[in-house]
């Protein structure tokens, strides 16, 4: 069976934007990229909350043909264009959308029916929103965490909604030059 992901920068103190979504904070570099983009190419599909969904669909298509593209700009444009997205939303329409899945009622029957279905691990990328109502419905199988050297003191909070405890088994810790640490997480039990 396939894996929800949740991919996520967070503060210290556990917040993932500033109380108005602000993510100034977040740090990143080519080391963070390359290690991103080598676990994103491993995967097919990604999930998003509407509002990520949009910010990704005005940048993505195209990013990788911007004359002034990265490698990394490249990369992600073109796993971006490829990838099956799904889409958890109570206002959009499934107006023909290429390559998109959007779920807007039955959040726990029509993702364990996704996750049944052939394919790898689904991403979560950003998204608190959409993280929340997962978390709500024990539907996340794992935390891909970007722990940032950063106190923010309130803002978006990345764990709301949990019914009950959630055991955790750690696969992989890395710490990045800029300071980050990834903590690599599986849902354990």
């Amino acid at each position: 069976m396939r894996k929800i992901i949740s991919f996520m920068h967070m503060s210290l103190d556990g917040f993932v934007a500033g109380p108005n979504g602000e993510m100034d904070w977040i740090n990143v570099d080519e080391e963070i990229f390359d290690h991103v983009g080598k676990r994103v190419s491993e995967s097919d599909t990604a999930l998003y909350g509407r509002v990520t969904y949009q910010m990704m669909e005005d940048y993505w298509p195209t990013a990788g043909d911007a004359p002034d593209a990265d490698k990394h700009d490249i990369e992600h444009s073109k796993w971006y264009n490829d990838a099956h997205k799904i889409v958890l939303s109570k206002t959009m329409k499934n107006a023909d959308l290429d390559n998109t899945t959007i779920i807007s009622d039955d959040l726990s029957g029509r993702i364990n029916e996704i996750k049944r279905q052939p394919g790898s691990d689904i991403l979560l990328f950003g998204s608190p929103t959409a993280t929340h109502s997962l978390n709500q419905h024990g539907l996340i199988d794992g935390y891909w965490l970007f722990v940032n050297p950063i106190i923010l003191g309130h803002g978006i909070a990345l764990l709301a909604n949990i019914k009950d405890k959630v055991k955790l088994k750690l696969l992989i810790s890395r710490q990045f030059a800029c300071g980050v640490t990834a903590l690599d997480y599986v849902v354990d039990g």
